[in-house]
């Protein structure tokens, strides 16, 4: 018998963190992995918001932070919501987490009573289902597939709706596939819940400045829907923070309240030098974040190009983000030296102790025939990466 409790027994281990550690484990053995695993842009934190890190060090602000966050970089979150989205949020009705996963946590727990369901399209980021199985409501999910671009149709919507829906879970731009709603799309969408008022969404923006189809759409923008949206977002792609560990939500205030009431009882206010280098980031503009989305967009070429002339890949163009989800089925029942792969794991596990490339199996994401590849790195990696994975895939028969 388990002393440990069946909420952690019954909850899933990352498959990222999982394929990046048995990359590092292979790594420090002396071989040369290429890790396309992370979703982790390899550019470093712009100077400006490092300089005032160490500003605020100089400044002492190293105490205990408001749990919400300061009122300074919530009324810059506030200012940049408008600026940059069109939605109006006073201070009040933002919390800064310790990053945008604690953020989407938040809000699952103040939400989601035991056999609630939660609709999540897929492919979805690993990490939804299993905060909704600790919030201990039911996912329902949607397949979307790579004919439509990995995204949903209102008709799907409707038919997975039930007297139990309580929230509807997703992101766009979306991590794995990439896939960006269209504003024509979000509001064919926003027809649907007009219609289910008792349904609340849960929209996760955080890959919004990587966006290659000219500017972002938040669902929150459409007003018959915005008081039961709460919007998450963060630092981490758009600035190159990951390490920094800062996010937020904005939300109706009763919601933003409850967050940081469960805030307040789990790890209180975020990292005071963090939030100064968040509130510097807001005031810096967009010119760091657009050279990055724009060699994001270059490396985006260079990856499909590469990946398309692999005989049995299917590969799509995404709109977004910074990954390829590209299906692999075509692979599956074919073997080398003894090796037969039977499902995405396999080519995933494969492609790592093969040619030495960390990619995540789709069954992570919610989708059993693809695997998710990351472009976060360098082209000359890329152009590598791409080239052993070609190999490896072409010695399956």
């Amino acid at each position: 018998m388990s002393i440990l409790s069946n909420r952690i027994n019954n909850l899933a281990e990352s498959q990222t963190i999982k394929m990046a550690k048995l990359g590092r484990e292979l790594a420090a053995k002396g071989i040369n992995v290429i890790n396309l695993s992370f979703g982790e842009p390899d550019f470093h934190t712009p100077q400006f918001i490092k300089d005032a890190a160490v500003e605020a060090m100089d400044k002492n602000f190293t105490y205990y932070t408001p749990v919400s966050g300061y009122p300074d970089l919530r009324k810059a979150i506030a200012a940049k919501l408008k600026r940059e989205n069109n939605l109006d949020y006073n201070f009040d009705q933002i919390v800064v987490s310790t990053g945008a996963k604690q953020a989407l946590a938040n809000a699952l727990m103040v939400m989601i009573n035991p056999g609630d369901e939660v609709i999540i399209p897929t492919p979805y980021w690993v990490s939804y289902s299993e905060m909704v199985k600790l919030a201990e409501g039911e996912s329902v999910f949607i397949n979307a597939t790579a004919e439509n671009n990995f995204k949903i149709t209102p008709e799907e919507l409707e038919a997975a709706i039930t007297p139990k829906t309580k929230m509807f879970m997703f992101s766009s731009p979306c991590n794995p596939t990439g896939s960006v709603y269209s504003r024509e799309e979000l509001a064919a969408l926003v027809k649907v819940f007009e219609k289910h008022p008792e349904i609340f969404i849960l929209s996760d923006e955080i890959y919004e400045h990587i966006n290659f189809i000219g500017g972002h759409v938040s669902i929150a923008e459409f007003a018959s829907v915005k008081d039961r949206t709460i919007v998450v977002n963060g630092f981490s792609k758009a600035y190159a923070m990951t390490g920094w560990r800062i996010g937020y939500l904005a939300a109706p205030k009763e919601i933003a309240d409850a967050a940081d009431k469960l805030q307040g009882q789990v790890t209180s206010g975020s990292c005071s030098i963090t939030q100064k280098a968040g509130l510097a980031a807001l005031e810096g503009g967009l010119k760091e974040v657009h050279e990055m989305r724009d060699a994001f967009l270059k490396r985006r070429g260079i990856v499909h190009e590469l990946l398309s002339q692999i005989e049995g890949l299917k590969v799509n163009l995404p709109d977004g983000a910074f990954y390829f989800f590209p299906d692999v089925s075509s692979f599956f029942g074919k073997s080398v030296d003894g090796q037969t792969m039977n499902n995405a794991e396999d080519i995933s596990l494969y492609l790592l102790n093969t040619a030495h490339v960390s990619t995540v199996t789709g069954e992570a994401f919610g989708n059993e025939k693809c695997i998710r590849i990351s472009y976060a790195a360098s082209e000359d990696e890329l152009r590598e990466a791409c080239k052993r994975i070609a190999d490896a895939l072409g010695k399956l028969k």
